[in-house]
């Protein structure tokens, strides 16, 4: 049975070890992605206007100036003197032929003081640049960057999040290949000689720095995995959760327990290739949330509205804008208004609901490392360099195995 076991990893291995080593290393970045984002874009991110914000609805106006063209889908909310406002746009179709324009950019940067536009990139973009590295990164760590076919832009988190299961059942096969090989209960002397299970097992967690380097390989293949396997099993389960949430894991969890579905769970989203028209603004979306929200007791404030315009609801999220996921990456709560009347459709509340709910939210900040803060993000970066270097380790671990085999079968013929 271990033979069959150790064929089973080895090819899993091999399927998986090249989106592995993409997936861990992009994650490892990514755990910084607002800090090099900063960095890298300074002059865009950064504003040097000082004195009283204007509105989100003003800056937002500037932002329609400046392209007639485009439509708006997310506006911050949360502005802060020194930091620019961030607005997500997308083309607005031509009412005589139906047809949207091609804008170059989807997100546009304001000063929150001026209303100067400080910058604009495509986030969507394929091709790689300065301005929109972080963005590109995350939906290649994603979505391998693949486009709308089909009807669908999904086939990339569906791949993805497929992989990921597989990557979740590996791991429990790899860890089972570290076990210590069963004794024959006939050899009861052996059996004294070798120590207990627990004994034999202790190996497997050793690294032999100084045993060459095969030994070095091999060993840093099977004891790194053991060391932080329950983080990578982790890492694995919410990739899946979160790329395949709406197909697999949400209906799932709603199945085996219980659940409370936001509109996002209920209401079905228009027609691929289609907009919805909003009867409601989003002037008066923000004012019905933030008045539900004073009801509620949210103790933060408005940090931004998300109008997708394939769902007929305004997602109006409240948090720190200094802090958007804030403490254990638990810290962003959201209200859900119609887009057709303004009724108050639902609110999405960290902490709150029932066991499976909290669940549920927990899967974004478990798979980010958010939910320990600091040290978690350093870990998920520590993790995801050790993600490649277990896949690379174990692809030159059966490289080397095939050339012997090849070897002995050259030298037999």
């Amino acid at each position: 049975m271990r033979a069959l076991w150790t064929v089973v990893h080895r090819w899993i291995g091999l399927v998986l070890a090249g989106f592995l080593t993409m997936a861990g290393l992009t994650g490892a970045v990514l755990s910084w992605d607002h800090e090099i984002d900063e960095w890298l874009n300074a002059d865009m991110l950064e504003t040097p206007a000082r004195g009283p914000l204007k509105t989100p609805l003003e800056l937002a106006a500037a932002v329609q100036a400046s392209e007639p063209r485009a439509e708006i889908s997310y506006m911050t909310l949360g502005l802060v003197e020194g930091e620019a406002a961030m607005f997500m746009v997308r083309p607005r179709p031509d009412p005589a032929t139906g047809q949207a324009p091609a804008l170059g950019y989807d997100t546009v940067f304001v000063d929150p003081v001026s209303g100067h536009i400080t910058g604009q990139r495509n986030g969507r973009s394929f091709a790689l640049s300065q301005r929109n590295l972080m963005p590109w990164l995350r939906h290649l760590h994603e979505s391998l960057l693949a486009p709308r076919f089909w009807g669908t832009d999904r086939w990339g988190y569906w791949f993805m999040g497929s992989l990921a299961l597989l990557w979740v059942a590996d791991s429990f096969v790899a860890l089972l290949l570290t076990f210590p090989v069963k004794l024959r209960k006939s050899a009861p002397r052996l059996t004294a000689a070798v120590g207990s299970w627990w004994r034999r097992w202790l190996p497997s967690w050793r690294v032999r720095w100084g045993g060459g380097a095969y030994k070095l390989n091999f060993d840093l293949h099977r004891a790194g995995g053991l060391w932080v396997w329950a983080v990578i099993v982790i890492v694995a389960f919410t990739s899946f959760s979160l790329n395949l949430y709406r197909e697999v894991f949400y209906p799932v969890m709603s199945t085996v327990s219980t659940t409370t579905p936001g509109p996002y769970e209920t209401l079905k989203p228009a027609p691929q290739g289609t907009l919805l028209v909003p009867q409601v603004s989003f002037a008066q979306a923000i004012a019905i949330a933030q008045s539900e929200a004073k009801r509620l007791g949210f103790a933060q404030p408005a940090g931004g509205i998300w109008w997708g315009g394939d769902f007929p609801f305004y997602n109006i999220s409240f948090f720190d804008p200094h802090d958007e996921t804030g403490a254990m990456g638990m810290g962003l709560s959201n209200i859900y208004v119609s887009s057709d009347n303004g009724e108050v459709l639902g609110t999405y509340r960290p902490w709150h609901g029932t066991a499976a709910d909290v669940f549920v939210q927990l899967q974004l900040p478990l798979h980010s490392g958010r939910i320990l803060g600091t040290p978690g993000r350093v870990l998920m970066s520590f993790v995801g360099v050790l993600v490649a270097v277990l896949s690379i380790t174990g692809v030159i671990i059966w490289w080397r195995k095939r050339r012997a085999r090849k070897m002995v079968a050259t030298a037999a013929n």
